[in-house]
């Protein structure tokens, strides 16, 4: 039974897992008796399985109690981060708080972005422990003078934790569960609020202090250069220091990885660290012989290898993957350095159980997967013969090492591309060259130079001229035509049998085995999502925020209305929500109207227009006549008609120009026929939608986007008495300044039976003419514990 060795950790990973997929927490006493009791039985299980090694019955028992332990104590830790929630009570409301930055802030043009530990808050008023608030910059003020570590007195404004809710989009609410912030806001810092107090400096001989020193003397010695965001990335971790088109060309290339304090780094720091300290402590210690005895140079080097890649890590941030990989290195040693030599399948699981116990919801990101996944082809398709010909000579040492490099790249490659393609929908078809080319260039070369610039500065203009010419390089691979591609996303069996597939296909196993590996992969790079049959289609108006986006699907053709919000200089709805979507559904965008050029409807234009430069084009306000909507332009796809209403002709001056508003030159579409419509308005205002209903009293719709996100201003009586949808779609952002939707025009909703649904509420909205009476929320589709699930309002 020595399989139970490994499948013992698996199995409490395994009640990890269970615990994630709840929809709601059961209360503490719950899954305390559950931990207790599991446990005492965990305990006699195994005092059973001792005295009979061959009682299979008591080994199945004990993995039982061992998983329903791991529940219990998962459920203990999730109710503790539920209960650091914000009070709803206080969200919208000013509190003056004291706290300390926590991090590196994180500087845009328009803000910085900090996590921040309360220290004290007002009598009465419960508060998360961590907060994320935005300190934004107005007017021509300069950007605010905050260090990581320092103390301030700040008056905050708060809301609870609520993310963008999409298919196969980012999880911004676990990811901010993960990191314990329980609340995110904003500072008042307006010409009006109290003044920020910097209450105290941070203590010379904080961890925070430190790295905000190195930060403060790379931006001194490269100033505001992409090679100094890469720098600052490998050596305190801040990886939004990266500026934007560098991270593309990483991502295309298949090499972010390296640029951030991955395992890679933090295993390969550790590596030097145990060679120096096993050197220096040889020496050393034959001057003191008797010292080898009680300390023993593997095991110094070991266990003081584990020290210092942990200082590292702290130093860096002691980012989720760096904590990972101390675990992970911290179990492998203690397993290997014991009195029994463990199987590599052991030391693998209980690694991962060590991770997972420390951070439960490690389990759902895609970082974890990878990276366990790497170490288990590593270390099971481990070749003997390599580690049993040690070569002597330097040269020969160096060709061994490129020949070991070039064989675990080669695994690597094959074995993760299922996986990246199930987590990332994309594949690289460059990243083996380009790590080939970027991991020695990276591990050997610029990140021991950018951490020995901390202590000789001039050593980092090395370091950027290094990264300058290793972008040169990856830029030139990104532009090829073949570099990158994108496939939709596999439903969970298909995903986990390609997996699976991948990681049999280059194990050391008989090539009959290996050959079926490949086959189980097969079909994930053939599978296609479900389309609308001819005649039929399907609607999807993403959750962007305050804003809009809503992607239209036929048999064959795909048409995107507004392209949602802008959120930052540097991000946009185009770029984080609708490509994801639309790449994971395995669409090629065939046409794409921007109803008007506001920028929470015209915001994501340019990322969409960068992906798919073949679409055709219609707004407006372009300058080109054969690029404006215009009402009675019409088409067919696949059987079904798309018809833009508004606005006319006589509504462009000479010039080309909208005579009206932006919001009154909407383009309003109309999909579908007498028997199923939509009708989609940007944000059109009721005289518009006034006049347009008394020119068509007999058009009816099944689903109404709120014109203008629910305002007053729009959603008329004679609209809604015309169209009389049955849905009403309320695109708009949680608790946004503007009041969206109004209580007025949801009171007309009701007043004529109309059902409708808020992104907040709802999420990504789906609605398909095949099933006219049913509209699905994703966020309702799938629920989790952390996710916030406000009411209708």
């Amino acid at each position: 039974m020595v399989w139970l060795a490994w499948a013992w950790p698996l199995s409490a990973v395994g009640g990890v897992w269970w615990q994630l997929q709840a929809s709601s927490l059961h209360s503490l006493a719950v899954y305390g008796w559950a931990a207790a009791l599991s446990m005492a039985l965990a305990a006699a299980c195994t005092q059973r399985v001792r005295c009979a090694p061959r009682s299979t019955a008591a080994a199945v028992l004990l993995m039982a109690a061992l998983a329903l332990s791991a529940w219990g104590f998962t459920g203990v830790r999730a109710v503790a981060h539920d209960r650091d929630r914000l009070d709803p009570a206080w969200e919208g409301r000013d509190v003056a708080v004291q706290a300390q930055v926590l991090g590196l802030p994180v500087h845009s043009a328009t803000s910085v972005r900090l996590v921040l530990a309360l220290v004290s808050t007002p009598e009465g008023v419960r508060l998360p422990s961590q907060v994320q608030v935005h300190w934004y910059v107005h007017g021509a003020r300069a950007r605010p003078p905050v260090r990581s570590g320092e103390r301030w007195a700040l008056t905050l404004r708060l809301r609870q934790v609520h993310g963008a809710s999409n298919p196969h989009g980012f999880d911004r609410e676990l990811w901010l569960w993960q990191h314990g912030v329980g609340a995110v806001g904003y500072v008042r810092s307006g010409p009006r609020d109290p003044a920020p107090v910097r209450l105290s400096a941070a203590s010379a001989w904080s961890v925070d202090a430190a790295r905000q020193a190195v930060v403060l003397a790379i931006e001194q010695r490269l100033g505001d250069t992409p090679a100094a965001g890469v720098i600052r990335a490998l050596v305190v971790g801040e990886q939004a220091a990266i500026e934007r088109e560098d991270a593309a060309v990483f991502r295309t290339t298949g090499v972010a990885h390296l640029m951030s304090i991955s395992g890679l780094h933090v295993t390969m720091f550790a590596w030097l660290a145990m060679r120096v300290l096993h050197l220096v402590w040889r020496r050393w210690a034959g001057v003191w012989p008797s010292v080898l005895l009680g300390w023993p140079t593997p095991t110094v080097a070991a266990w003081g290898g584990v020290a210092l890649a942990t200082a590292y890590a702290v130093f860096s941030g002691w980012a989720v993957p760096a904590q990972r990989t101390v675990l992970m290195l911290a179990v492998v040693v203690a397993l290997r350095w014991g009195a029994r030599r463990w199987p590599w399948p052991v030391v693998w699981a209980s690694a991962m159980l060590a991770v997972v116990s420390w951070d439960p919801w490690a389990l759902l990101q895609a970082g974890f997967w990878l990276s366990f996944v790497a170490v288990a082809i590593l270390i099971g398709s481990d070749d003997p013969f390599h580690r049993s010909h040690r070569p002597t000579r330097w040269r020969e040492r160096f060709v061994a090492w490129w020949r070991q490099l070039l064989r675990e790249q080669s695994l690597i490659t094959v074995a993760l591309v299922p996986m990246t393609l199930v987590w990332f929908g994309q594949v690289s078809w460059v990243s083996f060259l380009a790590n080939l080319m970027a991991i020695p260039w990276v591990t050997l070369l610029v990140t021991p130079l950018a951490m020995l610039g901390v202590l000789v500065p001039p050593l980092w203009d090395v370091a950027g001229a290094a990264v300058n010419a290793m972008v040169a390089v990856l830029g030139v691979m990104a532009q090829w035509p073949w570099a990158a591609s994108t496939w939709p996303a596999p439903p969970a069996p298909l995903a986990v049998l390609s997996v699976l597939g991948g990681e049999v296909a280059v194990m050391p196993w008989p090539w009959v085995v290996r050959g079926v590996g490949l086959l189980a992969v097969a079909p994930v790079l053939w599978f296609s999502p479900a389309r609308p049959a001819v005649g039929e289609f399907e609607v999807v108006a993403l959750d962007v925020g305050q804003g809009s986006a809503v992607v239209v699907r036929t048999a064959r053709h795909t048409l995107l209305y507004d392209t949602g919000p802008r959120y930052g200089p540097e991000t946009d709805a185009g770029q984080w929500v609708v490509l994801p979507y639309v790449w994971a559904m395995g669409e090629r965008l065939d046409t794409v109207i921007v109803s008007h050029a506001d920028s929470d409807h015209a915001g994501g234009a340019a990322s969409i227009a960068q992906a798919f430069p073949q679409a055709r084009w219609l707004s407006s306000y372009d300058e080109h006549a054969n690029r404006r909507c215009v009402a009675g332009q019409h088409w067919q796809w696949d059987g079904v008609r798309f018809e833009l209403a508004h606005p006319s002709t006589e509504d462009y001056g000479p010039d080309g120009r909208g005579r009206w508003s932006t919001n009154a030159m909407s383009c309003v579409l109309l999909v579908g026929d007498e028997r199923r419509r939509v009708w989609l308005g940007g944000d059109i205002d009721a005289d518009r939608e006034t006049r347009w209903a008394l020119r068509h009293p007999h058009v009816r719709a099944d689903v109404m986007l709120a014109p203008h996100h629910g305002s007053a201003s729009s959603s008329s009586p004679v609209l809604l008495n015309t169209l009389r949808p049955r849905w009403v779609v309320v695109q708009a952002g949680y608790r946004n300044r503007f009041g969206h939707p109004a209580s007025v025009v949801t009171a007309r909703y009701d007043e004529r039976g109309i059902d409708w649904v808020t992104s907040p509420q709802c999420g990504a909205a789906t609605w398909r003419s095949a099933q006219p009476d049913r509209l699905d929320c994703h966020r309702l589709s799938r629920p989790r514990y952390w996710q916030l699930r406000p009411p209708r309002t």
